[in-house]
């Protein structure tokens, strides 16, 4: 999952205020590997505010527009990376095949715009509302509450109509959480294999790399290799990335690796 982000806020520095670049980055991580592209066009940063979500709406309708060519030689999936619902409605009836909402599903909304137009939900661990800081979060026990979180949101998506074959669970390192939290889901990741759905691993240059490391975002690329194979071998199916062709090479030589005889 290539990350193109169209703000020019992004915290790795690689975002576009031009919808014709985000669209030739897009070419280029389908190039270098990508199967999904991942548009957002509103930074998750916490120390910017929210843009108006007529803006982020356009700027994302304006993106699907251009896609529709970059994909014509291509199979590769459009994933929405928004969450909040009003955005939402707008955008996806115009394309995408999945909805990345880093909201944590705070209502059925969003799933019932999947169900609705046979989209996949990508359902984020997190808590509270994107572009809030929770840097105070803690847990008892970081994977007894993901877990429970998975549990609960996945029967609100199943509730709601969205069938549980188009869910993909993601863990939401850095999202609420500490260096140690974002280590242990690392290190148990295999445990979330048991509700049977794809897990996504956000790893690319996230700050829990920047705090082991002590390195900026644009020198995480070393630190994301490791954890894209931390996660591989616990069981994760997509690794969203900003450096696509080193992440494509990776799981390709983990792959060959495992299955040698």
């Amino acid at each position: 999952m290539g990350i193109v982000n169209l703000s020019a806020d992004s915290f790795s520095g690689d975002g576009f205020s031009e919808i014709d670049a985000a669209l030739q980055r897009a070419r280029e991580q389908i190039a270098a590997g990508a199967d999904i592209i991942d548009i957002g066009a509103e930074s998750a940063r916490t120390n910017r505010g929210p843009i108006p979500a007529e803006d982020e709406a356009a700027r994302l309708i304006r993106f699907i527009e251009g896609w529709k060519a970059v994909v014509t030689s291509s199979p590769a999936l459009l994933s929405l990376n928004t969450w909040r619902p009003e955005v939402v409605r707008e955008a996806l009836p115009r394309g995408g095949d999945i909805l990345n909402d880093i909201g944590g599903l705070a209502t059925d909304e969003n799933a019932r715009i999947c169900a609705k137009y046979q989209v996949a939900l990508v359902i984020m661990h997190t808590v509270g509302q994107p572009k809030v800081p929770h840097t105070h979060i803690a847990y008892d026990d970081v994977m007894q509450r993901v877990g429970a979180f998975f549990e609960d949101r996945i029967e609100v998506a199943v509730t709601a109509g969205l069938p549980r074959e188009a869910i993909i669970l993601d863990p939401g390192i850095d999202f609420a959480k500490q260096r140690d939290d974002n280590l242990r889901i690392y290190r148990e990741l295999s445990a979330f294999q048991r509700f049977e759905r794809p897990l996504l691993a956000p790893v690319s240059r996230k700050t829990v790399i920047g705090d082991v490391l002590h390195v900026s975002p644009s020198e995480r690329d070393a630190g994301t290799v490791a954890c894209i194979v931390a996660a591989q071998l616990r069981g994760a199916a997509i690794f969203r990335v900003h450096n696509v062709r080193a992440a494509a090479q990776t799981v390709r030589m983990v792959e060959a690796i495992e299955s040698a005889v």
